[in-house]
């Protein structure tokens, strides 16, 4: 009786190591240098702007923010006699037509988004979803000039309706009985053009609910309603939040569809029906083409003052998302 002997190789201990391989640095080098860069040009975009309205900033101080008078005086050889600049009208504005648009915006949203989600069939869910996000890209331009020959009339008769049934309230009084050009419809085709985005950045969240919870809320006898409730609607909140915060920033920066829309006077009004105010963007616009040297940079400072603003609201909305997304673990 014959025994083989088998020889068994111990092969070499493995080195376990975090040290990352050569692609996987080029990759966190591209990674890292694309995000830097975004900081770097908001940094630039920044440094200009504040170069630029430096002495506007310097003369008129705090009052650049306060006060809403918008005059310039030149003597005969071009030099300046006389500035009084102010964005507050403006930025009252701003503040109150974007909200407003938002207002209005979030619950069409929120109502498109639960609709192609669960109970649209599929055979419109792919062309709606399609004609959502084109809409997203339009033009700011053609909304403006659609508004102004389409939307107008019909914003202008529910502004009339309003007036009649909410006049007591200051906020829907308007003596001039002249309903067009006014901030309500501006917000209205503001929250035409940020439905779009809410509407795919809630449907993209509420289609990533988690299918197990949904499954057990069927088990347990909920209908589709009471599930959306239960289940989809807490998933999504801090997105449906985020995406209305983004159609914020989006409606506070618009420019031509509010100057097409608005006429632009520097008053501070809080009558929305009432056809005055205007937005900083859409006053920068306005003002541009014909400015001098020195209001050039008197421009140059609202835009920084805006860029300011729209980085304030960004700030907040991150904490909203955060704080809501916490609560709906």
């Amino acid at each position: 009786m014959s025994t083989t002997e088998t020889t068994y190789l111990i092969p070499e201990k493995r080195v376990v190591t975090t040290k990352p391989r050569f692609s996987d640095k080029v990759f966190r080098g591209v990674v890292t240098g694309g995000g830097l860069s975004s900081l770097v040009i908001l940094g630039l975009i920044f440094g200009f702007l504040l170069y630029q309205g430096f002495d506007i900033f310097k003369s008129q101080g705090i009052g650049f923010i306060t006060n809403s008078d918008w005059d310039i005086t030149y003597d005969e050889s071009g030099y300046v006699l006389s500035n009084q600049f102010g964005l507050a009208s403006m930025l009252i504005g701003t503040i109150l037509c974007a909200f407003i648009a938002v207002l209005i915006a979030v619950p069409i949203s929120v109502a498109s988004a639960l609709y192609l989600s669960f109970y649209a069939p599929e055979w419109l869910k792919k062309p709606m979803v399609a004609i959502i996000d084109l809409m997203a890209a339009f033009p700011s331009l053609l909304f403006g000039i659609w508004a102004y020959f389409i939307l107008m009339p019909s914003g202008a008769y529910w502004a009339k309706l309003l007036n009649n049934y909410l006049g007591f309230l200051p906020f829907f009084k308007n003596e001039l009985r002249i309903f067009s050009n006014s901030p309500f419809v501006v917000s209205l085709i503001l929250a035409i053009m940020i439905i779009p985005i809410i509407t795919s950045i809630s449907r993209e969240v509420f289609a990533q609910a988690p299918l197990d919870r949904i499954q057990a809320a069927y088990a347990l006898g909920a209908t589709r309603w009471a599930m959306i409730r239960a289940v989809v609607i807490p998933h999504g909140r801090n997105g449906v939040i985020g995406g209305a915060m983004l159609g914020l920033g989006r409606a506070m920066g618009e420019t031509v569809a509010v100057y097409t829309v608005l006429n632009i006077v520097f008053t501070i009004n809080w009558q929305i029906l009432v056809g005055a105010g205007g937005n900083v963007a859409s006053m920068i616009l306005l003002k541009f083409g014909e400015a001098s040297a020195y209001e050039t940079k008197a421009l140059m400072a609202a835009g920084l003052v805006l860029f300011v603003l729209t980085l304030i609201v960004n700030f907040f909305s991150d904490l909203l998302v955060r704080s809501f997304g916490a609560k709906g673990k």
